[in-house]
């Protein structure tokens, strides 16, 4: 049995979700039915079942997956809050026009009304508000769901990513903080905290004197490095880090010592990197990024994980540098 019939829906590339929704109609033909006297019946069949779901509905195989549905609805039952929030998503698939999708969102509000503890339901409704260009609704319904449920990494790294949208970078970064008094030892989180403290300081990067800049990169900065100590072999965290510490050694007096962090009114108890730090950071970031590159697309053992749309960012970054030292 392929493992991407078992892998978390994120991890599933739209190549191989094509595959599965291609190969649904015969895996389901092998598969138990709902019946509990089967012996057949594994912990796996189910999660099988979820993921050709999923795979079906990017496809547009709409009947391979009301036939999943179907199936688990008949062995959980109708409230079962999984199945429902399933149920919710494939109506969405369905729906041919934006009254379709109101129809849905009020079955989920009605849902909620009934039992405000769904949380799978309150997620679909936050996630059918933001599909239908609703931010301002959708980061609303956010914030009450984590009122009753505020260590739901899940739900704030939502909220983050909903702020950052609409360009409000404080509120970004303050959701993502909350995910990582949660979750310490993500490494993703702490690039994706770097890029928004990046973007949050690149509104200033015309005044190269302002302090604020200067800062918000030495954060962003040492946020990647964080993101790298956790995982040292991710890409993001490289190319972020590359960002950052180029940007960097265009801010920072050449000859400059690091502030007394005791008496700096703006950078309180972390004083800028010095010029000497930053450089070696940048020459780490782009001999990383490199062999990154190299040995991911040729795909050598142990290697081939990377997103080919990051690796070839990544070459254009390398290329971009390049370029500069050969003029």
């Amino acid at each position: 049995m392929s493992a991407s019939l078992l892998d978390p829906p994120p991890r599933v590339s739209s190549q191989t979700a094509l595959h599965m929704s291609q190969q649904a109609p015969r895996i389901l033909q092998s598969s138990p039915t709902s019946s509990l006297l089967l012996s057949s019946e594994t912990p796996e069949t189910w999660t099988i079942h979820e993921n050709l779901l999923l795979s079906c509905l990017r496809t547009g195989d709409d009947k391979s997956a009301r036939l999943c549905l179907d199936r688990m609805t008949a062995r959980f039952g109708r409230e079962n809050e999984r199945v429902m929030a399933l149920k919710g998503m494939y109506e969405e698939a369905a729906a041919v026009d934006k009254a379709g999708l109101e129809n849905v969102l009020k079955e989920y509000e009605s849902t909620l009304k009934a039992d405000p503890t769904n949380m799978p339901v309150r997620k679909r409704r936050v996630a059918l508000l933001r599909s239908m260009s609703r931010p301002a609704d959708a980061i609303a319904a956010l914030v009450e769901l984590l009122d009753v449920s505020p260590t739901d990494a899940e739900s704030w790294a939502e909220l983050s990513d909903l702020y950052a949208s609409q360009n409000m970078y404080a509120q970004a970064i303050y959701s993502l903080e909350e995910v990582l008094l949660i979750m310490p030892n993500a490494w993703s989180i702490h690039a994706r905290m770097g890029e928004l403290l990046y973007l949050s300081a690149s509104t200033s990067f015309s005044n190269s004197s302002d302090g604020n800049t200067l800062k918000g990169l030495s954060e962003s900065m040492r946020r990647f490095c964080r993101s790298i100590e956790l995982c040292d072999d991710y890409l993001r965290g490289y190319y972020g880090l590359k960002l950052t510490t180029k940007r960097l050694l265009t801010l920072l007096p050449e000859h400059t010592k690091p502030t007394s962090a005791s008496t700096d009114p703006i950078f309180g108890d972390l004083a800028p990197p010095s010029v000497s730090t930053v450089q070696k950071l940048h020459e780490l970031a782009t001999s990383k990024l490199a062999e990154i590159v190299r040995r991911g697309s040729a795909k050598e053992p142990g290697w081939g994980g990377y997103d080919e749309a990051e690796l070839v960012a990544a070459r254009e970054l390398l290329a971009k540098d390049a370029q500069k030292i050969e003029r």
